[in-house]
């Protein structure tokens, strides 16, 4: 069973899946294609990842991938905390520019479906941080791209102070909202 919910951005939808537990512990069918489809979500992943972020107020975004290897992301929390953000690209869109920012944890096991168009970042708020998420789209080093992840006008309220954030290098050097390129008209 699939739970689908709309957010603030209607396309980003957090998504909740049935827990079954018993004596030995519990089960959760993080993906059904069939499901997901009934549900709405008729995207098809071709890729899973994962990322362990040791430290806490360790930052990863704001990334997203141009056409025509534009990724939806399906994202969950396997272990610890994240507050999870997208950021809407979409220059047509009535939400350019907005965000949406969603706790996703091991316990509450939500997952965040993020459709192409949107940058994605997150924060990590325990140590030893598991994310893993399902892509549409093989990466593709030519089409990696990403938003400032301080950008003033995007007026996210990370959970960190600016100064003990723990970026890449490659996360330090995105452009600003306002700089970035018309990826998705």
């Amino acid at each position: 069973m699939v739970e689908v919910e709309s957010t603030e951005l209607s396309d980003v939808k957090i998504i909740r899946t049935k827990l079954f537990v018993d004596a030995r512990g519990h089960f959760m069918e993080t993906y059904n294609r069939e499901a997901f489809a009934a549900a709405g979500i008729r995207d098809e992943f071709v890729q899973d990842n994962t990322s362990l972020s040791t430290a806490v107020g360790t930052i990863r975004g704001l990334h997203f991938q141009s056409a025509p290897f534009a990724q939806a992301k399906l994202v969950r929390v396997v272990r610890g905390r994240i507050l999870d953000v997208a950021v809407d690209l979409r220059r047509s869109s009535p939400t350019y520019g907005q965000h949406v920012a969603v706790e996703l944890t091991a316990e509450n096991r939500l997952q965040l479906f993020i459709p192409v168009g949107f940058a994605h970042g997150f924060c990590t708020l325990e140590p030893n941080t598991e994310v893993a998420y399902k892509v549409t789209a093989h990466y593709s080093a030519a089409h990696d791209h990403g938003v400032a992840w301080n950008d003033q006008t995007l007026r996210i309220d990370w959970p960190v102070d600016p100064q003990r954030a723990i970026l890449s290098d490659k996360d330090t050097r995105y452009p600003s909202l306002v700089e970035l390129p018309d990826y998705f008209p």
